[in-house]
C-alpha cells in the first residue's frame, strides 16, 4: 500500500513548488520549540517538520501530499504509527488517516477493533480499566481553515515522537485525519502560496488574503462538509463516517477557523442551544476536558473563550455527530489569518500563532483523556445501555418509510441511513399501516429497538416547540421529509406482523426493465421515477425522438401511464437497423437507471393517442449555471452536482463577467442561483431579459429574484413587514436574540403541488414537503395558474419560526412561473436541491429545466 500510494502521488498535478530553505526576508526563523511544549524529549530518529519538508511549519501551507508522504514516513519510521487510505474524494485524492499508540496497539488494531464493538453491546462485561480511549481528530473540513490542518503536522510528530508517553498511549489510540477536505484545502493552499511574499504583509487588501471564488472552504463540488456527517451525500463523508461507525471514537476533535477579529473558541458552546437527545453528561464531559484547553492556552498566554458561541443542536456537524453516538465531540475555533500574516484588531495575526494554538489544544486533549479515561469510556458503554433501555420502553418500535411509485428516492434515504450503522429492513410484501399502502421493494423498516435508538430518533422525529429560538444552522432535518416519503411511527403490533428481511451492507437498487419487442411501434416510462430525467437526457443525447405526455393515457394491457410519461422512438428520417439499436439500448438503460420501460404495441392508445397534439417534442437542454462573485457556490454548487453526479448531464459553469461576451443563444436554459450578483450590471441583465424573450428558460432562486426585480427583467410581490409600524422599545442587550430569532435558517414547511402542471410532473400526490433557509415570502400572482406551489394555510410541518414569519408564510408562493416574449422565468423561493439531500423537491428543479419552454404562456404571469 505504501509503495502504491508514492506511486500515486508522483503522478498528482505539482500544485505546490518545492520552495527554498531560505526564510522569508521579513520574518525570523521560527524554531520547532515555539510550537513544542516544554518538558518533552523526543525520538531523534523521528525526522522533524522542517528536515522533512525544507520549511518550517507555517511558513508555507504544506501541499496535502507532502502532508501525506510525512505521515508514511513516520509509519515506516516507528512502530507507533500505522498509515492507512480510506478512500478518495471527488478530486481522486487519497483521503488518509494516521493511527498512533503504542507498538502493542498498532499490531494488534484489528483486534483492538473488533473489541470495540463491545461498547454497544449492553449486555457486554467490560473491564474499563483495560479498555483503550480512541481519539480522533478531524482537521480542516472547510479547506481554507488553514491553521488545523498544519497543525496535524506537529500533532503526527509530536505523538509519534514523544519519548515521554510511552505509558499513556498503552491505553489511547490516536486517530489523525489531516484533511477532511482534500480538494478545499488544496485550491487554498495554491492561492495563498502562489500570492504570499518573501516579506510578509498582512494588509487586509493584499491579493493573498483574498480567495478567488468559490475559495477553498468547500469541497469539489462547493459543498460545506462540516454539515454532510449526518446526510454523507459525498464521498470524503462517506469514507470519514465508515471510519467512526468501525473505530467508535469516544472523543472526536473537531478543528476549524473563525472571524480574524475573535481570539480561539473552545467547547461547550451555548447551554439553551444543545439537542434535547444530547445527554447532560456529554455536556458535563465536554466542560470538564475544557478546563485542559484552558490551561494550555493560560500557559502560552492565548485569549479565548466557551459557552458563549455556536450550538450543537445539528447533529449533522463533526463535533455534533459524535454526541448522539456516546462520544464527546469538541468544537475548536481559531481566529483566521486567512494566510500567511493578517492584521487584526488584536494585532499582527501570524498563521504561526494560529497554528501552535490549534496543536496545544490536540496535546491538551491528549492530557484529558488520559486522565479521564475510565469515565470517558464508561460513558459510552452506559449510554448505549440507556439507548436501549429507553427504546424498549417506547410506544413506538419502528419507523416506515416508503414511496409508492418511486423506489428510488426510498432506497437512497435506506441506503443513508444504514451507513450510520443502524439496520434496516426490506419489505418482503405490501402492507398497509393506518390506512397507508407500502410497497414492497419501494418501502423499508427501521427498528428502534437497536444501539443508534437516538441517532434514528434524531433522523425521524419531527420538532416544532424549542428551548432557544437562535440557530448556527438548520432546525430541522426530518429525513422522510426531504425524500418527499410516506413514512410513520409503528406500534411493536405492527411491527411483528410485517414480513421483511434484513439489508446486507452494499445493497443496490432493483433494476429496471424493459418490458416490449423490439418490433414495438413505441416506447414509454413514467416521469416519477427519480432518474427518469438521467435516462431521458441520454435518449437525447443518443438523438432520439423524446416527447412528454400532457394527458394520461393506456397501453394495450391496461397499464395506465400518467401525464409527464416520456415517449421514445425513432426520427422520421432514421435508418431502418436504428429502431433495433433503441431497442438495444432502452434495454440497457432501463436496467441502469432502474426503471420499467414499456413496449407501446400501437398507436391507438386508450386516453391520447400517440400521435397526439398532446404530447410534445422535448429538446435537449442546454444548461448555463451562472458562478462566480455575487453567486452563492453552496447553491451553485447544488445544482452542478445534480446535474453532473445525478444527470449525467454536461453543463456550463458561466462566469457572470462573461455575461457580456458570452454567446447566449446556445443555451436553452440559464441557471440563476441564489446570489446578489454584484458583476450584473445593466447591460448584462438587458442582454439576459432579451434571451428570455427570445425563448430561454431561465430558473432563478431566492435573492436572485430580488435582482430581477431591481433591473425589471420580471417582477415579483414580496410580503414585507411594515418597517413603519409603531414598535415597542426594546432593551440594547436583547438586539441579538431578537433579530436572530426573526432568521429562518431552515425549516420545512407543508405546501400543495399542482400535479397538473408540468413543474409538477412525476409527483403523485399533491402534498408536498419544501425547504428554506430564509425570510423571503413571495405573494401569489394573480394569474391563477402561475402559482404551481403554494404553502399551505398550517405551513409549519417541521423546525423553527418566528410567528410573524409564520403568517407571512401561509399561503404564499413558493414557486411561481412568469412570462417573458416567448420565454419564461421560473422563481424557486425554496431551496430544492439544499445539500443533496433534498430528493423530493429535485424532480421539480428539474422540470423547469425540461419542460420549462413547454408552458403554456397565458398559464405565466
Amino acid at each position: 500500500m505504501k509503495r502504491q500510494l508514492l506511486l500515486l502521488l508522483c503522478f498528482l498535478p505539482i500544485l505546490h513548488v518545492a520552495f527554498a530553505q531560505t526564510s522569508p526576508k521579513s520574518t525570523t526563523d521560527i524554531p520547532l520549540s515555539y510550537y513544542m511544549p516544554a518538558n518533552f524529549t523526543y525520538d531523534a530518529t523521528i525526522p522533524e517538520p522542517q528536515d522533512f519538508f525544507g520549511f518550517q511549519v507555517a511558513e508555507w501551507n504544506a501541499g496535502y501530499d507532502q502532508i501525506l508522504r510525512y505521515f508514511e514516513k513516520l509509519a515506516e519510521i516507528s512502530p507507533r504509527a500505522h498509515f492507512q487510505i480510506i478512500g478518495h474524494t471527488y478530486e481522486k485524492r487519497p483521503q488518509a488517516i494516521l493511527t498512533i499508540s503504542s507498538p502493542n496497539n498498532i499490531a494488534q488494531l484489528d483486534q483492538i477493533k473488533e473489541e470495540r464493538k463491545k461498547l454497544r453491546d449492553p449486555d457486554a462485561n467490560l473491564d474499563y480499566s483495560k479498555t483503550p480511549l480512541v481519539m480522533a481528530a478531524g482537521y480542516s473540513v472547510h479547506g481554507n481553515e488553514a491553521s488545523a490542518i498544519n497543525s496535524s503536522i506537529l500533532a503526527a510528530y509530536h505523538f509519534v515522537a514523544a519519548q515521554d508517553i510511552d505509558e499513556d498511549l498503552e491505553n489511547i489510540i490516536i486517530m489523525i485525519d489531516p484533511a477532511l477536505n482534500p480538494d478545499g484545502y488544496n485550491r487554498y493552499s495554491s492561492w495563498v502560496n502562489s500570492h504570499r511574499s518573501y516579506n510578509l504583509n498582512g494588509d487586509k487588501e493584499n491579493r493573498e488574503l483574498s480567495e478567488a471564488w468559490p475559495g477553498g472552504r468547500g469541497n469539489h463540488y462547493w459543498f460545506d462538509l462540516n454539515r454532510d456527517w449526518l446526510l454523507v451525500q459525498h464521498p470524503e463523508s462517506r469514507n470519514r463516517v465508515a471510519v467512526f461507525q468501525e473505530w467508535l471514537p469516544n472523543i472526536y476533535l473537531d478543528y476549524h477557523e473563525m472571524g480574524t477579529n475573535s481570539t480561539f473558541f473552545f467547547q461547550p458552546g451555548i447551554p439553551t442551544r444543545d439537542h434535547p437527545l444530547t445527554p447532560k453528561k456529554n455536556m458535563e464531559l465536554t466542560e470538564k476536558i475544557g478546563n485542559y484547553h484552558a490551561k494550555s492556552l493560560d500557559e502560552i498566554g492565548s485569549l479565548y473563550h466557551t459557552k458563549e458561541s455556536f450550538d450543537e443542536y445539528y447533529f449533522g456537524y463533526g463535533s455534533t455527530y459524535p454526541d448522539i453516538q456516546g462520544s464527546i465531540g469538541i468544537l475548536f475555533e481559531q481566529a483566521s489569518s486567512r494566510g500567511h500574516l493578517q492584521e487584526s484588531d488584536y494585532g499582527p495575526l501570524p498563521f504561526s500563532f494560529t497554528v501552535r494554538n490549534q496543536f496545544r489544544t490536540s496535546i491538551s486533549s491528549f492530557e484529558a483523556a488520559v486522565a479521564m479515561r475510565e469515565e470517558i469510556v464508561k460513558f459510552m458503554h452506559e449510554y448505549y445501555k440507556e439507548s436501549i433501555n429507553e427504546a424498549s420502553t417506547d410506544s413506538n418500535q419502528a419507523y416506515i418509510f416508503g414511496s409508492q411509485d418511486d423506489a428510488a428516492r426510498s432506497f437512497h434515504l435506506a441506503e443513508m441511513v444504514q451507513q450510520h450503522d443502524i439496520d434496516v429492513y426490506a419489505l418482503n410484501e405490501d402492507i398497509t399501516v393506518n390506512g397507508v399502502n407500502f410497497q414492497k421493494e419501494k418501502a423499508y423498516i427501521v427498528p428502534l429497538n437497536q444501539p443508534q435508538y437516538n441517532l434514528i430518533k434524531a433522523m425521524f422525529e419531527t420538532r416544532t416547540e424549542f428551548q432557544d429560538s437562535l440557530f448556527y444552522d438548520v432546525s430541522a432535518w426530518t429525513m422522510p421529509m426531504s425524500f418527499n416519503l410516506d413514512y410513520m411511527a409503528m406500534s411493536s403490533r405492527i411491527m411483528n406482523i410485517a414480513d421483511v428481511n434484513k439489508l446486507e451492507k452494499d445493497f443496490k437498487l432493483t433494476n429496471g426493465q424493459l418490458i416490449g419487442e423490439e418490433k414495438d411501434y413505441a416506447f414509454t416510462f413514467e416521469w416519477h421515477d427519480y432518474y427518469a430525467p438521467k435516462l431521458t437526457y441520454q435518449l437525447l443525447k443518443e438523438g432520439y425522438l423524446v416527447r412528454v405526455a400532457h394527458e394520461e393515457f393506456k397501453l394495450a394491457d391496461g397499464k395506465e401511464m400518467k401525464r409527464g410519461s416520456i415517449i421514445v422512438s425513432t426520427k422520421l428520417d432514421a435508418e431502418p437497423e436504428s429502431k433495433s439499436k433503441l431497442y438495444s439500448i432502452l434495454k440497457s438503460l432501463a436496467e441502469e437507471n432502474a426503471i420499467k420501460v414499456y413496449g407501446i404495441a400501437s398507436g391507438l392508445t386508450g386516453g391520447i393517442n400517440i400521435g397526439s397534439p398532446n404530447i410534445d417534442v422535448l429538446k435537449e437542454p442546454k444548461v448555463a449555471l451562472l458562478v462566480s462573485n455575487g453567486v452563492n457556490s453552496l447553491e451553485a454548487g447544488e445544482i452542478w452536482h445534480l446535474l453532473d453526479q445525478r444527470i449525467d448531464m454536461p453543463i456550463t459553469l458561466l462566469p457572470t463577467e462573461r455575461m457580456g461576451s458570452a454567446d447566449l443563444a446556445k443555451y436553452t436554459v440559464i441557471a440563476m442561483p441564489n446570489g446578489t450578483y454584484t458583476n450584473l450590471d445593466s447591460n448584462d441583465l438587458g442582454k439576459l431579459k432579451n434571451w428570455i424573450s427570445a425563448g430561454g428558460t431561465l430558473i432563478a432562486r431566492g435573492n436572485a429574484l430580488s435582482v430581477l426585480n431591481k433591473h425589471e427583467v420580471v417582477t415579483f410581490d414580496f410580503r414585507k413587514e411594515d418597517e413603519d409600524a409603531k414598535k415597542e422599545l426594546q432593551p440594547y442587550e436583547d438586539y441579538v436574540k431578537n433579530t436572530g430569532a426573526r432568521l429562518t435558517r431552515g425549516t420545512i414547511f407543508n405546501a400543495k403541488l399542482d400535479i397538473s402542471h408540468p413543474l409538477g410532473y412525476g409527483y403523485s400526490k399533491s402534498e408536498i414537503y419544501s425547504f428554506r433557509n430564509d425570510n423571503q415570502f413571495l405573494a401569489p400572482s394573480k394569474n391563477p395558474y402561475s402559482n404551481p406551489l403554494l404553502y399551505t394555510e398550517s405551513p409549519l410541518a417541521s423546525g423553527y419560526i418566528h410567528p410573524e414569519n409564520l403568517e407571512f408564510a401561509k399561503n404564499s408562493a413558493a414557486l411561481q412561473v412568469k412570462s417573458l416574449g416567448r420565454g419564461k422565468v421560473i422563481a424557486f423561493v425554496d431551496s430544492p436541491n439544499f445539500r443533496a439531500i433534498w430528493y423530493g423537491t429535485n424532480k421539480m428543479y428539474l422540470n423547469a429545466i425540461f419542460f420549462g419552454d413547454l408552458i403554456k404562456s397565458g398559464t405565466a404571469d
